[in-house]
């Protein structure tokens, strides 16, 4: 008998441990919110998942599973706080911090409601202040002052559930002062008020009433209250929760010692979950009838009720539409927890290829970054290159002209024409003076160029004295102080019509340099009636026709770097005047 009895309790222990305490409803509903959230997670609709996660909570929690409750009112709150959704957190956090409250984890709850404070306003602020305060105080007349605070409040917003509640949690404040009448008197006024909408808020206030009698030895109270219950719509409808009250007013009768009504009731409890097919219920009446045939030693009626379960249980079993409900409900939160995993690994497959992303974009910038700094730098290097070449070729005009130059002096001296040696030498160290004072700047003054080429002029005027005459002409529109122009760059140009050009004339010859301003350009012009281009080649000594014209070929690189360097577009044209005349040579510098 001893074995078949505890074999019986083992299968009721395995039909204890497949299911949750639940309803069809509560199964249903998470399927449905499950869905939900399946599609949001889908949408990446952060604030959809947190109101599934939200809608769940609520279902486990008006079904009595505050643990479950609690776990996706978290949930929730994670990704409301994520989202700063602050209306949300708000309602999320009082929820969780009720949740925590039912399960006596006062440290969270206090936690909770002060968040809930922290984003709401007017009355929700107030309201959860209040309930901070209740939990963390150890004073009772903080307590209720706290407790009638929120009782006024929810009164005049009709808040039913947190008004029953606020009644519940005024008794409570009672039962510690011993004021026994007003505990009875509020715990009543909070179950008139939870009975008309929320059935799971009544079923626990009456418990905490009848509990409350009974631990004042007050059966016949708790048993007329416990029996008001069971007369009530939501459990006369509802087979599986009638049971458990009955069960509940079976207990009473035990504190009590009526151990026959208690059995009568146990019986009744016991029949009715046979017929609606009711497992665990069943499984209860049974434990408990037990325990009392024990007591009263009355092992026949014992052997014959667990006979009487087994012979019906595969039958109660298929009748059994909560098994399969609780089956639903957990394969439910298999889905969901499933969909959270595959959610933070999509989220991390995401984060790592963001990573990847975000770090080939910065290493891409730092290349390009690199690339522009080279570049740059080559620019720079290349630029300084232009200048350190164009003031080589600057400088290197200074010695062709010191030494074409000095040839002159040396011809007055071999002609033993000493004064006009003095005088070219006075002239020559005075052009000269003006050269070098000149030398390192890339543009000078146009009127210190024009001293420059007067002086130039005189000097070799001085030389060649019956060969040629010259006329300068300057625009009188150009502003001679504030325009700048390339220092020497004219001056090649002068040299070659004079020594290549008009010294091989027989008849005294003609130059002309004039300086025009057209819109944007000043245009230079020389001109010589020289023997031209073509009779001075055939004129050229062999050496002279193997070495090349260095003043010449400076000057026209000295014009490339200054377009690279500056942007000026000089141009230089040169070419012979008709019938061979002479040679013609335009320079235009851009001025803008």
């Amino acid at each position: 008998m001893k074995i078949f009895h505890l074999f019986t309790i083992f299968l009721l222990m395995i039909f204890g441990n497949i299911a949750y305490s639940q309803t069809t409803n509560t199964a249903w509903e998470v399927q449905n919110q499950s869905k939900k959230l399946q599609k949001a997670v889908d949408n990446k609709d952060e604030n959809a998942q947190a109101d599934s996660y939200y809608n769940i909570g609520e279902t486990f929690f008006n079904g009595g599973n505050f643990q479950k409750s609690e776990e996706y009112y978290t949930k929730a709150k994670t990704i409301y706080e994520k989202l700063n959704d602050k209306p949300n957190i708000e309602k999320t956090s009082r929820k969780l911090a009720q949740s925590q409250e039912k399960q006596n984890k006062i440290s969270p709850a206090i936690s909770n409601y002060s968040r809930a404070a922290e984003v709401s306003y007017s009355k929700s602020k107030t309201v959860n202040s209040n309930d901070a305060v209740r939990l963390s105080t150890n004073s009772a007349e903080t307590k209720e002052e706290a407790i009638l605070s929120n009782i006024q409040l929810n009164e005049k917003d009709k808040d039913k559930g947190d008004l029953a509640a606020g009644y519940s949690q005024m008794a409570d404040v009672n039962i510690q002062q011993n004021n026994i009448p007003k505990a009875e008197e509020n715990l009543n006024n909070a179950y008139k008020i939870s009975k008309k909408g929320a059935p799971q808020q009544a079923l626990e206030i009456n418990k905490k009433l009848t509990d409350f009698y009974v631990d004042n030895k007050n059966f016949d109270k708790a048993i007329e209250a416990q029996k008001k219950v069971l007369k009530e719509d939501f459990v006369k409808d509802n087979s599986e929760e009638k049971v458990n009250q009955i069960q509940e007013l079976a207990d009473i009768y035990i504190k009590k010692n009526d151990i026959g009504e208690a059995i009568n009731l146990l019986k009744k409890s016991y029949g009715i979950a046979l017929e609606k097919g009711h497992t665990l219920e069943a499984q209860k009446s049974v434990k408990k009838l037990d325990s009392l045939y024990n007591v009263s030693k009355n092992t026949e009626a014992s052997v014959q009720l667990y006979r009487d379960f087994l012979g019906k249980l595969p039958d109660l079993v298929s009748k059994d539409r909560s098994l399969v409900d609780n089956k639903i409900l957990e394969d439910t939160e298999q889905r969901i927890t499933q969909l959270e995993q595959e959610k933070k690994l999509k989220d991390e497959l995401i984060r790592k290829k963001n990573v990847f992303n975000y770090s080939l974009i910065v290493a891409l910038i730092i290349l390009i970054g690199l690339i522009i700094f080279i570049f740059r730098t080559l620019k720079k290097v290349q630029i300084k290159n232009k200048k350190i070449a164009l003031q080589s070729l600057r400088r290197e005009m200074n010695p062709h002209f010191i030494f074409n130059s000095l040839n002159s002096v040396n011809h007055f001296i071999a002609m033993n024409n000493e004064l006009e040696a003095n005088q070219y030498l006075t002239k020559f160290s005075k052009l000269m003076r003006g050269v070098m004072e000149n030398s390192t700047d890339d543009f000078i003054p146009f009127q210190q160029e024009l001293d420059l080429l007067q002086n130039y002029l005189a000097l070799e005027k001085t030389r060649f004295t019956d060969k040629f005459d010259y006329e300068i002409e300057v625009d009188e529109s150009l502003n001679t102080q504030s325009l700048k122009v390339p220092g020497m760059l004219v001056q090649p140009f002068l040299e070659n019509a004079i020594w290549h050009g008009l010294r091989y004339r027989t008849t005294k010859g003609f130059l002309k340099l004039s300086f025009e301003k057209g819109n944007q350009h000043l245009k230079i012009t020389i001109e010589d009636n020289g023997i031209g281009i073509e009779e001075s080649k055939k004129l050229k000594t062999e050496h002279q026709k193997n070495r090349e014209g260095r003043g010449m070929k400076n000057t026209l690189e000295r014009i490339q770097l200054l377009n690279d360097l500056y942007k000026k577009e000089i141009t230089c044209s040169i070419k012979n005047k008709e019938n061979n005349s002479g040679v013609l040579v335009e320079v235009k510098i851009n001025l803008t």
